[in-house]
């Protein structure tokens, strides 16, 4: 189960636009400690590319729809960012090249 999943099944106010679908950034959390955050699988390029449209990005930044609870993520903290970009809602308009 993904911490997306997680907030969601807590009432967590954790957005998850995309359904977790690795099309937006509104699932963004903030890995509070670096050796929980060494202990996740790298990023794929998709999820890289929607964490550079991240509020608040950090160097501990993950999509919570791509961190998957396991045993050795028992007791990770994740912070929620003050913000979050969803260009649907927040008026982006996309140009025509």
């Amino acid at each position: 189960m993904s911490m997306l999943e997680t907030a969601h099944e807590n009432d967590i106010e954790l957005e998850g636009a995309c359904e977790g679908s690795l099309a937006c950034s509104t699932c963004h959390v903030i890995v509070t400690d670096v050796n929980y955050y060494n202990k996740l699988e790298d990023p794929v390029d998709e999820e890289n590319d929607m964490l550079d449209l991240a509020f608040g990005l950090t160097e501990t930044s993950r999509l919570g729809c791509q961190v998957i609870a396991s045993p050795e993520l028992d007791g990770i903290r994740l912070a929620l960012p003050a913000a979050t970009r969803n260009f649907a809602v927040d008026g982006y308009v996309t140009k025509s090249h």
